[in-house]
């Protein structure tokens, strides 16, 4: 852990791994409690950290991409996209980000 705290990779990979279940608990728990059982009271705590999580992934994702020179077509869309799928910070943790070298 300590070690991911060092590159801007690691940090973009923990910022994922926080990211994606801050998407999940958002979709599925504080946004069915507000639309189906009228208890709206996680939505806001819950979005505004997703809300917080979501822009540093994009921030750091850009970060990331300059320094390791990602084509945009290529990888960076890929990994700004992850963030808005459910589990796709952590399909995009296992197939890009695990596998660069400077971590």
């Amino acid at each position: 852990m300590k070690n991911l705290l060092k590159t801007n990779t690691g940090r973009l990979r923990i910022i994922g791994f926080l990211e994606g279940p801050s998407l999940l608990t958002l979709l599925f728990i504080a946004m069915p409690m507000k639309y189906l059982f009228e208890m709206p009271f996680l939505t806001r705590p819950i979005g505004t950290i997703h809300g917080a999580l979501f822009l540093l992934f994009i921030f750091n994702t850009l970060s990331v991409g300059v320094e390791q020179n990602w084509n945009f077509k290529d990888t960076t869309w890929k990994v700004l996209l992850a963030c808005v799928i459910p589990f796709g910070t952590f399909y995009i943790d296992a197939k890009i980000l695990s596998k660069i070298k400077n971590q």
